[in-house]
């Protein structure tokens, strides 16, 4: 059952582009690279790795997302890769253990149980695409430790309004 919890503001090194279903992992592969160039100015992740949706068109098949890597502190970013903050506030958040090509069926899941609990997400809908304040999936499981991704756990994090 999905809960709710308070989360402070998260700072973080992070890439965006605009996805399709077929195209994520432009973006996602990029998470190793971030976690590198952390490593190489003597940084650790503070947190697992993640995908932001920054807004999601379904009948365009078009996402921009960004890929993150949350830090400790604030580290400048340079080229394409850049440093931001995630936004403090309550957050409806799920885990998924399995498949994260089953986590279309938990967003569902949550999407639902939000509704059903009277709650506003941070989320407002232009022209059929749907634009979040923060959508995030957070990637628990290390696939260079464990590459099935049957076992994998993921956290759906929905920043509410």
């Amino acid at each position: 059952m999905p809960q709710i919890i308070e989360v402070p503001e998260r700072p973080y090194l992070g890439v965006r582009a605009t996805v399709t279903t077929t195209t994520f992992a432009v973006v996602a592969d990029r998470i190793g690279e971030i976690v590198g160039r952390l490593a190489a100015r003597g940084h650790q992740p503070a947190d697992a790795p993640f995908i932001r949706y920054e807004s999601i068109d379904l009948a365009a098949d078009r996402f921009v997302v960004q890929a993150g890597v949350p830090v400790r502190e604030p580290v400048d970013g340079e080229d394409d890769v850049f440093a931001a903050t995630l936004p403090a506030g309550r957050y409806v958040t799920e885990t998924h253990h399995g498949h994260p090509g089953r986590l279309a069926d938990v967003v569902v899941s949550v999407l639902a149980w939000t509704t059903g609990q009277g709650l506003a997400l941070d989320l407002t809908e232009k022209d059929g695409t749907e634009h979040w304040g923060c959508r995030l999936e957070i990637y628990r499981t290390n696939p260079m430790v464990d590459p099935d991704p049957d076992n994998w756990d993921t956290d759906l994090q929905l920043r509410l309004a």
